[in-house]
């Protein structure tokens, strides 16, 4: 561990608390007030978009909500479905490829759809042009639009006075997309684009070109449209590489400043959406409690990461330097520091970038990894997902706090009752249920264990580690397991389509039992959550929910594999 290693780490941090303000009021000027001059150079865009798709712009109650998010979203996997099975007789497929096949198509579609971005093929070789612009690039977009908008519907709830007498509106789930994609999403996304291009990104439309190594043999370097696909996979916590090697790959990550600038891309928003959340409440402290607690987890992770890959190496990596760390799986040009700082970055985030292969991680860096997405990627999370995610369990932490003390729970004047809880607690239930049962079916079944490249306890991990990826709609993976399998292809991507969206319904049914609320003036018993006190009420919320439910998988696995690894055993 090195001081340069933790000075990036620390420029990270400052860069995206400064960049928090101004882009936490983008997203409420974007997303919440209409008459905001930030809207007003695409406000055109904006109205062509409704006034095209016939769009009803009144507000909806939470069941409108959920059915428009649903139906849209089911258009998606089958559209992108359609172009992945098809790209062999459409257009801008230079290298000619053929049609992916019937299970991997809807793994992908779902993957994609779902904010995964879960890769369980090589993206140069497998999808055309068309393919990854129009159909993975446009639900890069879309679905980032869509958790901000349910983001937005959750912080109505909570910030809107109801009149009691029932479930209130929660906003248009139409016009939250739009807004979203065309004020936020798109600009962003633009001008990271031609920061990439800059940096030495490609983005072309040329077939793949042959070229001679020194040596004198040959090679093929793939060729396409990367920066525009790399600028929204950060922007948009989507995680998708254009190359099976990701963000490892020099085409997409060329050096050490792009690489920066992806993992602040990666935290920006979710970061901002906190601040958005502050001033919709009308206090500010509301939403740095939030981004506190989130920050503290955060350095938490990165702490035991980079200790983990940088310290000396135990008996099974004898003749590795040292002083280098870890250096398997890792690109050189980033080392130990960056690849650890990354791996915490888009694991606490919901994005599946990897610039190291998570795989050759020790089983302790493994286990950071494997954890930050199993408390629920509340620590930044995704674009969107990570604040309403956050802000149901700050619903647990103050019902806890107010069984404590023998009172009715209040979160901003909203009084947390008995449906509000079962509401959250299902939000809760719904990730380990899918990974513990679909990880134990695999691990039993020939067909599931079939595709482990390791045995042992680091072949469990890597089962482990996909189905939490797709159940926490991360898609990054312990690249052992062969996931190209009909098994792994539908299962995976049923648990990626539950994981969002059986996630999503109580959300928004949360939203509406809020938005009817009264609000009510806070009394001697009302437990503060803009200060201290909260921030690590609410840590530890989350950590004990993550650690009670996981803890006995963990142990079997990279827990058991650290100590395999110090006694000198491989397996």
């Amino acid at each position: 561990m090195t001081a340069i290693g933790w000075a990036q780490a620390l420029f990270l941090l400052v860069a995206v608390v400064l960049s928090t303000p101004p882009l936490g009021r983008l997203l409420l000027a974007a997303l919440e007030r209409g008459s905001s001059r930030a809207r007003r150079p695409l406000r055109w865009l904006e109205g062509l978009v409704l006034r095209g798709a016939g769009v009803d712009v009144a507000e909806q109650s939470w069941r409108a909500y959920s059915r428009s998010l649903l139906v849209f979203s089911a258009a998606g996997v089958a559209i992108t479905f359609a172009i992945q099975r098809l790209q062999h007789l459409l257009p801008l497929n230079p290298a000619r490829v053929g049609p992916v096949g019937a299970a991997l198509a809807f793994n992908t579609a779902a993957s994609f759809v779902s904010n995964t971005n879960w890769q369980a093929y090589a993206g140069e070789t497998t999808m055309s042009y068309l393919t990854q612009m129009a159909g993975l690039t446009w639900q890069n977009f879309v679905s980032a639009a869509a958790g901000l908008a349910v983001a937005m519907a959750l912080a109505r709830g909570l910030t809107r006075a109801g009149d009691g007498r029932g479930d209130g509106t929660v906003g248009n789930f139409w016009v939250d997309l739009t807004r979203a994609t065309v004020h936020v999403l798109l600009p962003l996304s633009i001008a990271a684009a031609l920061f990439f291009a800059s940096r030495g990104v490609i983005q072309n439309f040329d077939p793949p070109r042959v070229v001679t190594t020194i040596e004198g043999a040959t090679r093929t370097l793939a060729m396409g449209p990367v920066a525009s696909q790399e600028a929204i996979k950060q922007v948009g916590t989507n995680g998708g590489g254009f190359f099976n090697a990701n963000a490892a790959h020099p085409f997409e990550n060329p050096d050490p400043l792009a690489n920066f600038v992806s993992m602040f891309l990666i935290l920006a928003l979710p970061a901002a959406a906190t601040f958005t959340f502050g001033r919709m409440a009308g206090d500010a402290r509301q939403g740095w409690a939030l981004l506190a607690a989130m920050g503290i987890l955060f350095v938490a992770g990165l702490a035991v990461a980079y200790w983990a890959e940088a310290s000396p190496p135990g008996p099974s990596l004898d003749g590795v330097d040292a002083r280098a760390g870890n250096l398997e799986g890792k690109e050189v040009r980033f080392g130990a520091a960056a690849s650890a700082l990354y791996a915490t970055v888009t694991t606490d985030a919901s994005c599946g970038a990897v610039n190291a292969m998570h795989d050759s991680f020790t089983p302790l860096g493994g286990l950071v990894t494997l954890f930050n997405i199993q408390m629920g990627e509340v620590v930044f999370g995704g674009v969107g997902a990570g604040l309403y995610g956050v802000l149901v369990m700050a619903i647990v932490a103050v019902f806890i706090a107010g069984l404590m003390v023998g009172r009715t729970p209040e979160y901003l004047g909203k009084k947390i009752e008995a449906r509000q809880m079962r509401l959250a607690t299902l939000y809760i239930l719904i990730p380990p249920i899918l990974i513990l049962v679909f990880a134990a079916w695999s691990l039993v079944a020939p067909y599931g264990r079939g595709a482990l490249g390791n045995a042992g306890p680091h072949g469990l991990s890597e089962v482990l580690y996909a189905f939490t990826s797709a159940a926490g709609n991360n898609g990054s993976a312990f690249a052992g397991l062969a996931a190209d399998t009909p098994w792994y292809d539908v299962t995976l991507g049923l648990v990626m389509l539950a994981g969002r969206f059986l996630m999503m319904l109580p959300v928004l049914a949360l939203a509406g039992s809020l938005a009817g609320k009264r609000v009510v003036p806070p009394g001697p018993g009302t437990l503060p959550t803009g200060g201290a006190l909260f921030v690590f009420l609410l840590v530890g919320v989350i950590v004990i929910a993550g650690a009670l439910t996981f803890f006995p998988a963990l142990a079997l696995g990279p827990i058991v594999e650290h100590f395999l690894m110090r006694a000198g055993q491989v397996h």
